[in-house]
């Protein structure tokens, strides 16, 4: 097991700005040095033969081609709209006048 000591984690507190108690401090080093232990023995584990991964399936850009096509003009996307005013949809008024 890595040995992370009590000031390592005082040390880590300090520059994390976290202000830990002596408690916390005696607390959290033996966690810490799990946590050190169980990514070292993973480490082992890793082959030089296997790439590094971020995901177990291989992702592909499912986006398509970024290619501008012509939009609706004005007069077609109000087309629809049951009131226009000023080339602009015109709606309700749903808040007072004092807004």
């Amino acid at each position: 097991m890595p040995d992370i000591s009590r000031d390592d984690v005082a040390h880590l507190a300090t520059l994390a700005r976290i202000d830990l108690s002596d408690a916390e401090l005696d607390h959290l080093a033996p966690q810490l040095a799990v946590i050190l232990d169980s990514i070292a023995s993973i480490s082992e584990v890793a082959a030089e033969d296997v790439p590094p991964t971020s995901h177990a399936l291989p992702l592909t850009n499912v986006f398509r081609e970024d290619v501008a096509t012509p939009g609706l003009t004005a007069e077609q996307a109000l087309s629809g709209a049951p009131e226009v005013e000023e080339q602009r949809f015109s709606v309700p008024r749903i808040l007072g006048e004092e807004q």
